[in-house]
């Protein structure tokens, strides 16, 4: 199936079967805002199901399936994403093919958007372009989301990661309804596409559902969007923002220059993880708890890029001894200062957390897209055993590869 990939995972264990579909567009400024909106529009009506209604009522007769519109990215790669979930076909009381029949729906909405006047419906686009908006602001909202994009906004500045997947205000305005139809047609056959099915189904008859619902659909070649890693250069980036907040946002980034495919990413997941991914972490265990200098302390790593990120809530007046403590717990690790609790707590948390994917569906589907947009495909089995392997000494050796490249504050206005 040209440009369109079917992956199929035999869940058993658990009583629904999960859909969902992942079309990969390249991330930048030009066409942000359209992926950012489009899906949206397309969930509202298609040839199987002209409106909103429709589809409700035809997910309601799937036993109550859900079908759910949005856009992610990972790395520079922006996905437009459609999840759906049913109750596996061995529980229908009729027999009812419900993956078939939820996967047709999908592909109708994918393939068959109703149209009006050689275009989107401009009531349907207009309606979409004000929730996409809201959406956008709704991140200035939550000030620990905003802090974390301010800073990858200023360290990753000129490449196309520092661009939100949400898009812009002024990108969601310029965009009409005839213009938003001609980039779909161009886009949903040029684009490459995995269908990820976890639950019960026939392989099979899932392809003929595909095959039938894309037929005459030509498709161009396509691939994953690629993603640089980022490098530092110059001195570190320090920048504050004012507005009115009653509590700092703290927002710092590394450095690691650390590829997805490299055989150290792994162990950089467990020096993250001694850093600041859980409440075994340095970062909780000194900067929140210990020296009470902030509400919340943690990092993580953003593997398509080779960063790791360092977010903290703290008081205005703590800015200062937090970004010294953050550093100095950092130095720790770079001296080796890891006890065997905090090693083997790191490794455990990592190990436990690949073991729970296997029973989400929705973790699963995000798991093999993160594999495919990484170049890896690596199973969890696979992955739960580098964890394992990983070293003290591996840790400490990655973790000086850590460079501090943009420090972020958000602070009070009178501050």
């Amino acid at each position: 199936m040209e440009n369109i990939n079917l992956i199929y995972v035999s869940l058993e264990q658990i009583k629904t079967t999960t859909i969902g579909v992942y079309i990969h567009r390249e991330l930048n400024e030009a066409d942000a805002s359209k992926n950012a909106v489009l899906p949206y529009v397309l969930r509202r009506g298609c040839k199987l199901c002209p409106d909103s209604g429709a589809i409700e009522k035809y997910l309601e007769n799937l036993y109550g399936a859900q079908l759910h519109a949005g856009v992610v990215n990972m790395g520079d790669d922006q996905i437009m994403r459609f999840e759906a979930q049913t109750i596996q076909d061995k529980y229908a009381a009729g027999g009812e093919p419900l993956t078939e029949d939820l996967l047709r729906l999908i592909l109708s909405v994918m393939f068959e958007p109703v149209t009006e006047d050689g275009g989107f419906k401009k009531s349907t686009v207009e309606i979409e372009k004000k929730n996409a908006k809201e959406r956008i602001a709704s991140v200035m909202n939550d000030k620990r989301v905003y802090a974390m994009q301010r800073c990858m906004e200023e360290m990753c500045a000129g490449e196309s990661f520092a661009i939100s997947c949400r898009g812009t205000i002024d990108g969601v305005d310029a965009i009409d309804a005839a213009d938003l139809y001609d980039y779909y047609k161009s886009a949903i056959v040029g684009s490459v596409i995995d269908i990820y099915v976890c639950g019960s189904a026939d392989e099979e008859r899932l392809r003929a559902v595909i095959e039938e619902k894309t037929f005459g659909a030509e498709f161009k070649p396509a691939k994953i969007p690629a993603t640089p890693l980022h490098k530092k250069s110059g001195d570190v980036k320090r920048v504050t923002d004012r507005m009115e907040v009653t509590q700092g946002k703290l927002s710092i980034g590394f450095s690691a220059d650390i590829a997805p495919q490299s055989k150290d990413m792994f162990a950089l997941m467990v020096m993250n993880s001694v850093f600041g991914a859980g409440a075994h972490s340095k970062l909780f265990n000194n900067v929140r708890e210990k020296l009470s200098l902030a509400y919340y302390a943690s990092s993580g790593t953003i593997k398509q890029k080779g960063i790791i990120v360092v977010n903290a809530g703290i008081e205005f007046e703590n800015f200062q001894k937090a970004y010294d403590e953050t550093l100095a717990q950092l130095e720790c690790i770079q001296n080796g200062e890891i006890s065997e609790l905090e090693y083997k707590s790191a490794v455990s948390f990592l190990v436990n957390a690949y073991e729970a994917i296997k029973d989400s569906p929705e973790q699963l589907h995000h798991f093999l897209a993160d594999q495919r947009v990484s170049g890896t495909n690596y199973d969890i089995d696979y992955c739960k055993e580098k964890i394992s392997a990983v070293t003290i000494d591996d840790i400490v050796r990655v973790s000086k590869r850590a460079e501090l490249d943009t420090v972020y504050f958000l602070t009070g206005e009178g501050e």
